[in-house]
């Protein structure tokens, strides 16, 4: 990431841009890029809430956001769908370990 957002709407296009990498790296199973690509949008969300107000959008503005926020909860399922088959892998192969790891 090269500078940080300035202003809200900013933010919102940033976590978009982030999360879509996000998908791109799990869908290429490169597993280590959807962590820190993760790490990363964590950073813009919590600077995101520091921001908060949303008072200042114009309507065309809301609407972006809008659209944004249901990009994010597309992508966001299309990462679980991908995760989800390597985290039951996982767990599959820890066999007699896994009752250990959780307790």
């Amino acid at each position: 990431m090269s500078t940080m957002p300035t202003d809200l709407l900013e933010h919102y296009q940033a976590i978009e841009r982030t999360s879509q990498a996000m998908l791109d790296a799990a869908q290429a199973h490169d597993w280590d890029a959807v962590m820190r690509l993760e790490s990363a949008c964590a950073v813009l969300i919590e600077r995101l809430r520091e921001l908060g107000q949303e008072d200042d959008l114009t309507p065309t503005e809301r609407a972006r956001k809008q659209r944004i926020m249901l990009t994010l909860l597309r992508h966001d399922a299309q990462i679980r769908e991908l995760v989800e088959p390597c985290v039951d892998d996982l767990w599959a192969n820890l066999g007699p370990t896994r009752s250990t790891l959780l307790h």
